[in-house]
C-alpha cells in the first residue's frame, strides 16, 4: 500500500471535494443509521397501546439519537395507533429520502474528483514519458507504456474513487451502527460481533493473495498488449511472410497466461466474497438466537423492539462489510498498477537540462576526443572522434552501414550523451546548454521517418508553434513534394494515416525534409534522408537545397556522394573513426574507400543512361 502514497498530492489538491464527500457519506450514513430506532420505537409502542400477548414493559427507558428522542416526544402527543405508525411510517421515508440526496452529493464530489484525478495523472505520466531519453525507449516496449497510461491509471482511479467511497461508507456505517448497538444492548452487540475478527484475518490472507495475482495480471496485460501494438505496427511484414498463423500462436500464448491469471484471481474472490455474506449471515442468526433467549427469559431489558433493531443494523452492515472485500481487491489491484506507474515516474532521464542553462548560440562547432558506447547494447558507436566544423561550411559525413553516422546526428542533439570527451557549439559544451533552445536550433531529419496520423499540412508545420499556409508550401516545394501534395484529393488538408501509411517512402521523406526545412535553423542535420527517392527528384531537391542551405551550417550523413551539393569538407566513417577527411578532389585523390565509392556510383550511373539509351532505340 506504500505505493498509493504517491497519490496523496492529488488528495490535497482536490481536498475541498475529498472533504465535503466524507461528510455527505457520513451525513448519508446518520440518516440510515435512524431508520432503525423508528422502527424500533414503533413495534415497541403497536405492542404497548395494543396490549399484545408476550409484551413486557421496559425496566429503564430507550436510549435513542437526540433526534429520534425529540421525534418520540412529538410522535406521543398523537391520539391513536393508526395516526403514530403513519407518522412513522412517513418518517422513515423522509429519512430515505435525505439518505439518497446526500447519497447523490457523495458521488459528485468523490467519484467526480476521481476523474479529476485520472485526468492528471494520465497527464503526469504522459509528460514524463516526454522527458525520458531515448535509452529508455530502446529497452520498453510501446505495449507497456501504454498499458500503464491506461490500463493501470485506470485501476488506481478505481482507487481515487470508488474504493475510497466505499472505505468511508463502510467505516460510517459500521461506527455509527455500533455505536448507536453499543449504546441499545452492549451485551447483545458483543455477541453480534464475534465474527468481525474472523473477518479481519480472512481479509487480511486474502489480501496477500489478492496483490500478488494482480501483480502478475498487470504484467501479463502488458505483454499482451505489446504483442498486439507489435503486431499491427508489422501487419504488411507479417502479411507479405504468410506469418499470420504463427503470430496468432504468439498471440494465443499469452492471451492464455493472462486468462490464466485472471480465473485465478477470479477463484479467490469467489471464495471470498460468499464467505463474508456467511460471516454476515451468522451475525443475524446470532442476533435473533441470542436475542430470543434474553428475550423470552426477561434479561437485559431486551424486547422484540431490540431484535427488530439489531436485525436491521446487521443487514445495514451486509453491503460495506461484503464490501471491504471489493474495496480490498480494488485498493490491492490500485497498489500494483500504482507501484507500475511509480517505476516509470521514479526513473529520472539520463539527458538532463543542466542547472542554469546557458543560452544556445549559433558558432563552430567541435567534436573533441568523442568516444560514445550504447548503454543498453554495450556496442562502441564512436571512437576518438575529432571533428572541427566551422559556421556557415557544408560538411558530409559518409560510411557504410553501421559506421556510427546516425549516432553523430543524435549526439549533437543530444538524444544521447557521449561517454567521454565533449561536443561544443560556440565554444560551450552542448550539455551546459539550454536543451530546448539547442534542438529549437537545429533542423532535423532523421533516417527512420516517422510522420502522424494527421493532415499533411499539420505535419510540415509540426516544429512550429503556429505555421501559416505561404511558410508551409516553400517548405514543400524546396522539399520536391509539393506537386504530389497538391495531386492529393484534398491537397495539404488530405490526412496520411497512421505514421503516413498511406504514403510513397519517398514521399514521407520528403515531407520530412518540408518539416525540418520550414524551422529555419541555423543548422541542418539531414540523415539519409534521400535514400527513398529516384535521381531525378534527389538532383531536384539537391539543387534546391543549395539555396536554402546559404549561410547555413549543414551536416549531411549519407551512403552516397551527391556530386551536385558542393561540401566543404567530407568525412569518411568506418567503424566510429575518421578514415578520411578532407573535400571531394582530396579525397579522389588519395584513392581510399571515398574515391571507390565515388568511382561505383559514377559507374551505376553510366550503366543505367546505357540501358536507358538501348530501350529508346
Amino acid at each position: 500500500m506504500k505505493h498509493l502514497r504517491s497519490l496523496n498530492k492529488y488528495f490535497w489538491k482536490y481536498r475541498l471535494r475529498f472533504s465535503a464527500g466524507i461528510l455527505f457519506v457520513f451525513i448519508s450514513n446518520y440518516f440510515n443509521v435512524l431508520s432503525p430506532q423508528v422502527t424500533g420505537y414503533v413495534v415497541d409502542y403497536v405492542q404497548k397501546s395494543l396490549e399484545l400477548p408476550g409484551y413486557k414493559p421496559k425496566t429503564q427507558p430507550v436510549e435513542y439519537d437526540r433526534l429520534i428522542n425529540w421525534f418520540v416526544s412529538y410522535a406521543e402527543s398523537f391520539s391513536g395507533t393508526g395516526r403514530v405508525v403513519a407518522l412513522c411510517g412517513i418518517t422513515i421515508l423522509v429519512l430515505a429520502m435525505l439518505r439518497g440526496i446526500f447519497l447523490f452529493l457523495m458521488r459528485q464530489t468523490l467519484i467526480v474528483m476521481s476523474r479529476h484525478i485520472e485526468y492528471d495523472q494520465k497527464n503526469e505520466v504522459f509528460s514524463h514519458y516526454q522527458r525520458l531519453d531515448t535509452a529508455f525507449y530502446k529497452v520498453n516496449s510501446t505495449g507497456d507504456l501504454m498499458n500503464r497510461i491506461a490500463e493501470d491509471v485506470s485501476r488506481v482511479r478505481m482507487y481515487t474513487g470508488p474504493a475510497i467511497m466505499y472505505f468511508a461508507n463502510l467505516l460510517a456505517v459500521i461506527s455509527l451502527s455500533v455505536f448507536f448497538m453499543a449504546k441499545r444492548s452492549p451485551i447483545l452487540t458483543m455477541y453480534v460481533l464475534i465474527p468481525l475478527p474472523i473477518l479481519a484475518i480472512t481479509i487480511y490472507l486474502v489480501n496477500t493473495t489478492i496483490n500478488k495475482k494482480s501483480e502478475r495480471i498487470q504484467e501479463s496485460l502488458s505483454a499482451l498488449t505489446a504483442n498486439a501494438q507489435e503486431s499491427f505496427s508489422g501487419i504488411r511484414v507479417i502479411k507479405s511472410f504468410v506469418q499470420e498463423k504463427a503470430m496468432l500462436g504468439f498471440f494465443n500464448a499469452k492471451a492464455n497466461e493472462y486468462k490464466q491469471n485472471a480465473l485465478g484471481l477470479a477463484r479467490v474472490e469467489a471464495v471470498y466474497f460468499p464467505s463474508i455474506t456467511l460471516l454476515i449471515g451468522i451475525s443475524t442468526l446470532l442476533t435473533i438466537m441470542v436475542g430470543g433467549f434474553f428475550y423470552i427469559n426477561g434479561r437485559h431489558n431486551i424486547g422484540l423492539d431490540t431484535i427488530v433493531e439489531f436485525v436491521m443494523y446487521v443487514n445495514m452492515l451486509t453491503f460495506p462489510v461484503s464490501a471491504i472485500g471489493l474495496t480490498a481487491s480494488m485498493m490491492q489491484r490500485a497498489a500494483a498498477s500504482q507501484k507500475r506507474i511509480n517505476e516509470f515516474l521514479l526513473k529520472e532521464p539520463e539527458i538532463k537540462n543542466p542547472s542554469g542553462p546557458l543560452p544556445a548560440a549559433e558558432g563552430n562547432i567541435e567534436f573533441v576526443n568523442v568516444r560514445f558506447t550504447y548503454p543498453h547494447t554495450g556496442i562502441s558507436a564512436i571512437k576518438d572522434f575529432n571533428l572541427s566544423i566551422k559556421k556557415g561550411e557544408k560538411v558530409a559525413i559518409i560510411g557504410r552501414t553501421g559506421s556510427g553516422k546516425t549516432t553523430i546526428a543524435q549526439l549533437l542533439l543530444r538524444m544521447y550523451d557521449v561517454s567521454s570527451g565533449r561536443i561544443e557549439m560556440g565554444g560551450t559544451d552542448i550539455r551546459k546548454l539550454d536543451l530546448k533552445a539547442l534542438r529549437e536550433n537545429i533542423c532535423y531529419v532523421p533516417q527512420d521517418v516517422f510522420l502522424f496520423s494527421d493532415t499533411v499540412a499539420n505535419n510540415i508545420g509540426f516544429g512550429l508553434k503556429t505555421a501559416n499556409e505561404i511558410e508551409i508550401q516553400i517548405a514543400a516545394r524546396v522539399a520536391g513534394v509539393e506537386n504530389e501534395i497538391l495531386a492529393f484529393p484534398a491537397a495539404y488538408e488530405t490526412l496520411i494515416g497512421e505514421r503516413g501509411v498511406s504514403l510513397s517512402g519517398g514521399q514521407k521523406q520528403r515531407i520530412s525534409i518540408a518539416r525540418a526545412l520550414i524551422k529555419k535553423a541555423g543548422l541542418v542535420v539531414f540523415d539519409d534522408c534521400l535514400s527513398a527517392v529516384d535521381a531525378k527528384t534527389e538532383n531536384e531537391i539537391i539543387g534546391k537545397m543549395n539555396e536554402y542551405l546559404r549561410g547555413k551550417t549543414g551536416i549531411i550523413i549519407t551512403h552516397r556522394v551527391f556530386s551536385l551539393l558542393s561540401f566543404d569538407k567530407i568525412v569518411v566513417l568506418d567503424e566510429g573513426r575518421i578514415t578520411e577527411q578532407g573535400t571531394h578532389n582530396e579525397l579522389l585523390a588519395q584513392k581510399g574507400y571515398y574515391a571507390d565509392m565515388f568511382a561505383r556510383q559514377q559507374a551505376e550511373i553510366s550503366k543505367t543512361h546505357a540501358e536507358g539509351s538501348d530501350k529508346i532505340v
